[in-house]
C-alpha cells in the first residue's frame, strides 16, 4: 500500500480539488493529512474527507512530512503538496512499478502547472530537463520513496527551505531516483501573484546559494497566497 502524506498550512481553497482527485485514484491508499497550525479551516477540510486522516505537527513541511511518515501504514510513501494533483490512475500504476521492480526505491513525477501559460510551460520544461539530469526532485513533483530507504536516510531535514532537495541529496548514495512519465499539475497562484520571472529568478539564487553551500535566504512554506 501506498501512504500519502499531505503537508498543509491554510490550504483550505485548494484542499478539495487535491483530495478529491486523490480520493478518486484506483488501487490502495491511505491519506494521511498533516496541519502545522493552520489560522485557516484546512484541518476541518481535510477530516471531512471518509478515510483522510489528519494529524497536527510543528510547522514546516520537513516536520510535517516526517510527522506524517511516521503515522502512516504504508510500505511506500508519497508526499504530495496540497496545491498539486496526481494524474488519473497514477497510484496503481505506480504500486504497480514497484510489486515488478525492486530496484525501485525513489523518484518523482514530471511536473506543469495549472493553469497553463507559454511562460509556466518554459520553467516546467527546465525543471523537467533538470530532474531528468540531476535526480533532484522539488516536492511538488510527487516525491516517492520506500518507507526502509526513507528510515534508512533519516527522513526529511526540519529546515525552513529546500527539504525536498537535501532529502533527493541524501538519497543519491543508495539509489537512482527515477523521473516519472506522467506529469503532476501544480496550482500556478503564487508564480502568477509574484510574476513568472521574478519567482523563478527568485529560486535559481536560492538554489545557487545552497550550490555554494551557503544558507538559503527567502520565503519558505509561510509564503502564502490564497
Amino acid at each position: 500500500m501506498i501512504s500519502i502524506v499531505v503537508p498543509v498550512l491554510n490550504e483550505a481553497s485548494v484542499l478539495p480539488r487535491t483530495l478529491e482527485r486523490l480520493l478518486a485514484q484506483d488501487g490502495p491508499l491511505e491519506v494521511v493529512v498533516v496541519d502545522g497550525g493552520s489560522a485557516d479551516t484546512s484541518a476541518a477540510v481535510a477530516g471531512a474527507y471518509p478515510g483522510v486522516r489528519v494529524l497536527a505537527s510543528a510547522r514546516g513541511r520537513g516536520a510535517q512530512m516526517n510527522a506524517g511518515a511516521r503515522a502512516a501504514r504504508g510500505d511506500a510513501l508519497l508526499f504530495l503538496h496540497a496545491d498539486t494533483c496526481l494524474p488519473d490512475g497514477a497510484i496503481a500504476r505506480l504500486e504497480s512499478r514497484l510489486q515488478a521492480d525492486a530496484a525501485l526505491q525513489a523518484g518523482a513525477f514530471r511536473h506543469c502547472f495549472d493553469p497553463s501559460d507559454w511562460r509556466l510551460r518554459i520553467v516546467s520544461a527546465g525543471n523537467n530537463l533538470r530532474c531528468r539530469r540531476s535526480r533532484i526532485y522539488f516536492g511538488d513533483q510527487a516525491i516517492f520513496v520506500r518507507r526502509s530507504l526513507f528510515e534508512r536516510v533519516g527522513g526529511f531535514p526540519e529546515v525552513p527551505l529546500l527539504e525536498d532537495m537535501i532529502f533527493c541529496e541524501r538519497l543519491r548514495p543508495h539509489t537512482r531516483a527515477v523521473l516519472l512519465p506522467e506529469s503532476i499539475t501544480t496550482d500556478a497562484r503564487r508564480f502568477l501573484h509574484h510574476g513568472v520571472w521574478r519567482s523563478t529568478v527568485r529560486g535559481l539564487l536560492i538554489l545557487g546559494r545552497h550550490r555554494l553551500g551557503l544558507p538559503p535566504r527567502g520565503h519558505g512554506f509561510s509564503d502564502e497566497v490564497r
